[in-house]
Order: structure tokens, then C-alpha cells, then sequence
């Protein structure tokens, strides 16, 4: 069996295939690139040839253009090419729709890179599937044993019930263009909320992409040019970076929120100046991450992003092989 440390690698650009001459998620220009999903630290234009789940290459159109590569090849879950002398296939990651991992096999070995990942239910992804290998390569945004995340339905009862409670507040909720927002919306359609639900313009495109995906929001307006004294007692939806933006002043009565894995950290909530936290995130805790390295059945474990050092403990303190890659440019869920 040919190691698969002996045939990848750590470059500049990312993680680099070399039987296969491809990168996986480089954050520079290259000439061949397997994209895991379509957040903007792992899915850039200007590769030569993408391939990667429909659903992604969709969304990097939808976010890029159309002439974000010279090339697509999109590659639905579960079917395999091979690309140089390597095997390769997309399963789900759960992280967000179309978001993948991607086992490699080449010379005997199997290697696993999970992108972002999560292992809770959500309605816009498909579930992650843990995948046998000998190396598995694993983010760790949430890599500390402090990160334990509630159940997603606890969080919408917080929001609903601050709703109720506070009838005329417009409740203005922070949430990721990408991902999270469509994610809560379809959340709170199946918590029983059936009222409109407003966006802030920069979440209307992938929104409408999401439901042309077949994915059902049900009444969701964006805020466009309305009267915004019209929100009051109502759920609005913006990027973080609007929540206490001059853009939010015009609300009436704003009970400030935020939908993050990082609102566990109080520090972070009261810097973020958010009154009603919402622990919702689309990576796997410290227990989904040391559960999801057992299920795979993996003798290794290399450590992409996130909190290294403490997962890469974890794991030898199991009895794996383990290092940290620190790869530059991958963001921790707060940016995007």
C-alpha cells in the first residue's frame, strides 16, 4: 500500500493530490481543483477546471459568474472518476447542500478529506456519510472540548418565544448568505412559523437559488424598499455585519441576534453587541468531530483548519497517528 502521506502534500495553494495532479479547495488559482462546497474560503473562481457536486459549481456561478472556470465537471455524490491514477468520489458533508467529502484511492490506500462538515439533520443538505479510509482529513473549527452545541430545535423555541414575548420588536437575526440563513428559515417553517419572513438584500440571490434547488421557504420577502416601519413584531434576516450596521437603524425596536456555533462564547455575543444568541452551527462540536473520526476507522488523522492542537491530542491520546497541516485561508464561520 502506497501511504497516502506519500502522495499528499501541503503547498502554497493548498492541499495537493500528486498522482492526480489536483488540489482540493486551493485558495489560488490552479489548474485543476476539487471544491467541497461553496463558502467563499473554500470555493474561489479563476481555477481552470472545478469539479465538484452540481449543487456547488451552481453556487459558485451564482456567486462568481458564469465564467468562474474554463471548466466544469460536476460530479454527483457517489459516482467515480478517475483523474490522473486516482479514484475519486463525492459523499455528503452535511455542512451545507451540495457540500461533499472526497475519498481518494490511489495505490491501495483510501483517504478521506471532509471539507466542512457537520453531523446534525438539516433540511437543505444531504446527511453526512462516514466513509472507511486509512487517513482521514478533518477541519476542527469547533476542535475544543468547551464546544458542545445544543439542539437546533431549543434555539428556535429561544427565538419564537422572544418573539412572542416581545410582539412589537422587530427581530433582527444575523445569518450567513450562505448556508445558514435558508437553513433557518426552513427551521422555523418546521417549528410551525408560517408568517413572512424578511431578507436583507445580500441574502436574496442565494435564497432564490436554494429554491430553485426544490427547496420550500414558503413566504420569504425581501426588504427591498419597503416602509421598514412595517417590520415591527416581525423576523429579518442580514448578514452579521448589517446587524449593527447604519442599514439596521431604521428598524423599529431591534432586538439584535445572531445564529453562530461561536454565540456559546459570551464574549464574542456581547462584542458582536447581540442581545438573543443562538447557538446554530453547520460544523460538528468536539463530540461530533471525535465521533466522526471513530466511525471512519481511520490508524490517521491530519488536521486542516479550526483548533488543531486539541483534536490532534485527542487522537493520539486514542492511539492514532495525527498531525496538524495549518493550511492558511480557510475562515472559522465567522466571515462569511
Amino acid at each position: 500500500m502506497k501511504h497516502p502521506s506519500q502522495w499528499l502534500e501541503v503547498r502554497p495553494e493548498g492541499l495537493y493530490c500528486i498522482p492526480g495532479q489536483l488540489y482540493i479547495d486551493p485558495t489560488r488559482p490552479v489548474d485543476q481543483a476539487i471544491v467541497t462546497h461553496g463558502h467563499a474560503d473554500h470555493a474561489r473562481s479563476g481555477h481552470a477546471r472545478v469539479v465538484a457536486t452540481p449543487r456547488t459549481i451552481d453556487i459558485m456561478a451564482c456567486r462568481y459568474g458564469e465564467n468562474f472556470t474554463a471548466a466544469r465537471a460536476p460530479l454527483p455524490y457517489g459516482e467515480t472518476v478517475v483523474i490522473g491514477d486516482v479514484r475519486v468520489t463525492l459523499h455528503p458533508a452535511g455542512h451545507i447542500t451540495g457540500s461533499a467529502q472526497i475519498l481518494l484511492e490511489y495505490g491501495g490506500a483510501r483517504a478521506v478529506i471532509s471539507g466542512d462538515y457537520k453531523r446534525r439533520a438539516d433540511p437543505t443538505a444531504a446527511p453526512f456519510e462516514p466513509i472507511s479510509c486509512d487517513l482521514f482529513v478533518t477541519e476542527a473549527t469547533f476542535g475544543l472540548p468547551v464546544f458542545r452545541h445544543p439542539p437546533i430545535e431549543a434555539e428556535i423555541a429561544k427565538l419564537l418565544t422572544s418573539l412572542a414575548t416581545f410582539p412589537g420588536a422587530t427581530h433582527l437575526v444575523g445569518v450567513y448568505a450562505l448556508g445558514k440563513c435558508q437553513r433557518l428559515i426552513m427551521e422555523l417553517r418546521r417549528a410551525g412559523y408560517d408568517k413572512p419572513i424578511y431578507l436583507h438584500g445580500a441574502l436574496v440571490k442565494l435564497t432564490e437559488l436554494y429554491a430553485g434547488f426544490g427547496l420550500h421557504m414558503g413566504d420569504v420577502r425581501p426588504i427591498g424598499h419597503m416602509n421598514k416601519k412595517e417590520l415591527a413584531g416581525e423576523i429579518v434576516l442580514a448578514p452579521p455585519s448589517a446587524v449593527a450596521d447604519r442599514w439596521s437603524r431604521a428598524l423599529p425596536d431591534i432586538i439584535p441576534a445572531a445564529a453562530s456555533g461561536w454565540m456559546q462564547i459570551r464574549a464574542r455575543a456581547k462584542q458582536a453587541r447581540v442581545e438573543l444568541p443562538l447557538i446554530i452551527s453547520d460544523h460538528c462540536d468536539w463530540d461530533e468531530l471525535l465521533e466522526s473520526i471513530n466511525d471512519t476507522g481511520a490508524s490517521e488523522v491530519w488536521v486542516t483548519h479550526g483548533r488543531e492542537d486539541a483534536l490532534v491530542y485527542a487522537c493520539q491520546k486514542r492511539g492514532l497517528k495525527a498531525q496538524a497541516l495549518s493550511l492558511l485561508g480557510y475562515e472559522d464561520e465567522i466571515n462569511e
